[in-house]
């Protein structure tokens, strides 16, 4: 039970675009600063080795902007049957502008065209110990047989101009933007008709970042998305070299890439005797001014701040309409979910607060959650 990365990589004609998402449209936290601390959390505790309901819990108890996205990872679609059976999302805003110059905030979907599956907790149990690889295997094994999964993309456009006064931040990875305020629009299709030759040179070496950006598609305000267009590249320096954009799987493949990051690990000698600095008189990389999207004003002074408030910014309202969207039969299974996780926990206070987030956002399902947890430490 897991947030599924799911991430593109465009070789256009103006150089790569990478977007970088996962199979939910949230996330647990807005702002990147706290990342270090909620993946201490989820990962082994330094003391005991295992991962510990207590540091889980006691985080998100703590951080209740979580609650939208963990109700997403305790639903049903928190466990997809396979990896042809789930949607993927931009998940952060980003901008578009045309060649006027106009700014839109745009949201990324990707709509499964076979339909959302998702397995219960038990059968996923059993799953995981007797074939580990399932999902790597069906997706492999549909693509030789021809049956070519796809997905729908579509987009929600917004205005730069309503971003202000939206009812609430549209730049909250915590967030999403109701289809009722802006309409998904259908822009194309994606399908997956080729399987790696070699795993290695294919996946293992590919890198995704979202700061690779391309003309007309730029960042946007989003905490998260700002501190991830630093992140992504430091750990592709570290995990696969300092020139893995060289790599096969990962250079310019529509057009050849023109910089001066050359030399040291992994660098094919492709540059020649060409200069690698900026400005130069002989021919070598050029400052071309062309901005690749629209800037966006900021004012004040450096320092640690709120994001700007809106009239309906809460971080419980999208995670009760969630769980009030869901059938009774999916609300007890979400309810069970987690009532097995947070009974987990070693102190009462860790549970009362993890519950309260959850009866924040609907009284109906904190009721439940309070109840089955109190049987379950009983």
């Amino acid at each position: 039970r897991d947030p599924r990365g799911f991430a593109l990589k465009f070789y256009t004609e103006e150089g790569n675009y990478d977007l970088v998402g996962n199979n939910t449209p949230v996330f647990f936290i807005k702002d990147a600063i706290k990342f270090p601390d909620f993946i201490h959390t989820q990962k082994r505790d330094p003391y005991t080795g295992s991962q510990e309901a207590d540091n889980v819990w006691d985080f998100w108890g703590l951080s209740p902007e979580s609650t939208h996205q963990v109700t997403w990872l305790f639903g049903d679609r928190g466990i997809p049957a396979t990896l042809r059976h789930m949607n993927g999302y931009g998940s952060h805003t980003y901008q578009w502008n045309n060649e006027a110059g106009e700014v839109f905030w745009v949201k990324y979907h990707f709509k499964t065209d076979q339909g959302i599956k998702n397995l219960t907790t038990e059968d996923a149990n059993q799953l995981s110990g007797m074939d580990p690889d399932s999902h790597q295997r069906d997706l492999r094994e549909s693509i030789e047989r021809g049956e070519f999964p796809s997905w729908t993309v579509q987009v929600q456009i917004m205005p730069a101009a309503e971003a202000a006064t939206y009812r609430f931040n549209p730049f909250d990875l915590t967030k999403v933007w109701p289809h009722a305020d802006y309409p998904p629009i259908e822009i194309g299709k994606l399908e997956l008709n080729r399987n790696p030759e070699n795993i290695f040179a294919e996946v293992e070496q590919s890198i995704f970042s979202p700061a690779h950006f391309v003309p007309g598609i730029g960042p946007s305000p989003d905490k998260m998305l700002q501190g991830r267009l630093f992140a992504y590249g430091d750990a592709h320096r570290y995990r696969v070299g300092i020139n893995a954009d060289h790599l096969p799987v990962n250079r310019p493949h529509a057009t050849e890439a023109r910089t001066n990051s050359r030399d040291g690990a992994l660098y094919d000698g492709r540059h020649q005797g060409s200069k690698n600095y900026e400005p130069n008189s002989f021919g070598g990389p050029f400052q071309t001014d062309k901005p690749l999207w629209q800037p966006a004003p900021v004012s004040g002074a450096t320092g640690n701040h709120e994001a700007p408030s809106h009239a309906e910014d809460n971080d419980f309202v999208q995670a009760g309409n969630l769980y009030r969207q869901m059938s009774e039969d999916e609300q007890g299974r979400l309810v069970e979910n987690l009532a097995q996780f947070i009974s987990k926990v070693s102190r009462d206070d860790i549970a009362e607060r993890a519950v309260n987030n959850f009866r924040q956002a609907d009284g109906d399902f904190g009721k439940r959650l309070e109840t089955a947890v109190a049987a379950l430490r009983a």
